[in-house]
């Protein structure tokens, strides 16, 4: 068969012929499809013409299918249906039904809001395949730009930014984090300034400028530059190594549950302290636009 013929048979055809073949009478089958029996009787000679094979037996009136005439039906039945689902899915995927959410998120993320939507969303969109990945908020803007992830959520303010949307996500306080065991952590009471002498651990400005500089800014309140001692790429990594006695640090309050059994958190009161955490997007799919209006 060849390419021009394809063409030729349209989805009508088809179920005009399935009609036919179902009622094995022109009359019932016109009536089916709510239009005149000659045009009917047309349409099939036609379709018989166009794929030039026989595919009903007449006489005086339809006798039944030839061969052919019933693979044929097999065939229509199968392509009717793939077409129905073909036009269900599209229409899924334009209103946010179904498709593919490519959700970026920092670490501290997780202990916030961010598994409640994810839990909501998958539950009222359990056709959309949420793929996450736990990325440092530079690292989310780049993948962004590259529209290798859909979404992000990113700690503020952004460096050079401009061409990123953004939406409030959730909201965050800054804690001490110290190793358990550290002479420190047998105070009642601590403030910043109590960690001037200890070594830091944070982490690289250039995969979270503003987070980075609202720490030194607040260590620069409290009267001293910290000491990095060392750096590391995401917030586990930076608490792990607080765990194994590397320094000191300050962290998101909401990560205060992380290897509580080997660190010590303490609060650090005032504004200054609290931070908010963003939505980031470039260019939405009706999937990704769905995810952020389940987040409002």
């Amino acid at each position: 068969m060849t390419n021009d013929t394809k063409t030729r048979i349209t989805l009508r055809a088809m179920a005009q012929f399935v009609a036919v073949a179902e009622e094995l009478h022109f009359h019932r089958a016109a009536a089916r499809l709510n239009m005149s029996q000659p045009p009917l009787t047309s349409a099939i000679r036609k379709l018989e013409g166009d794929i030039n094979v026989t595919l009903i037996e007449r006489g005086n009136r339809v006798l039944g299918l030839t061969p052919a005439g019933r693979r044929f039906l097999e065939e229509a039945y199968e392509t009717l249906r793939r077409a129905e689902q073909a036009v269900i899915a599209t229409q899924d995927v334009a209103a946010g039904r179904s498709g593919l959410v490519r959700l970026g998120y920092v670490g501290s993320s997780l202990y916030g809001r961010l598994p409640d939507v994810i839990r909501e969303f998958r539950t009222n969109h359990p056709e959309v395949r949420l793929e996450l990945r736990e990325l440092t908020t530079a690292a989310q803007i780049d993948a962004l730009r590259d529209e290798t992830l859909d979404l992000g959520v990113l700690i503020p303010p952004l460096a050079k930014a401009e061409d990123i949307e953004q939406t409030r996500f959730d909201s965050d306080h800054l804690c001490m984090a110290i190793p358990k065991g550290h002479p420190l952590c047998r105070r009642p009471m601590l403030t910043l300034a109590d960690l001037s002498d200890e070594p830091f651990i944070l982490w690289p400005m250039v995969e979270g400028r503003g987070f980075h500089l609202q720490v030194i800014r607040l260590c620069a309140n409290a009267g001293f530059v910290p000491r990095v001692a060392q750096e590391a790429y995401g917030m586990h990594a930076v608490l792990s190594l607080v765990a194994v006695g590397s320094g000191v640090s300050v962290v998101p309050e909401s990560m205060s549950g992380f290897q509580a059994d080997r660190i010590s958190y303490r609060s650090l009161p005032g504004s200054e302290a609290h931070f908010d955490l963003v939505l980031g997007y470039r260019h939405l799919s009706p999937a990704a636009d769905a995810f952020i209006r389940s987040t409002q």
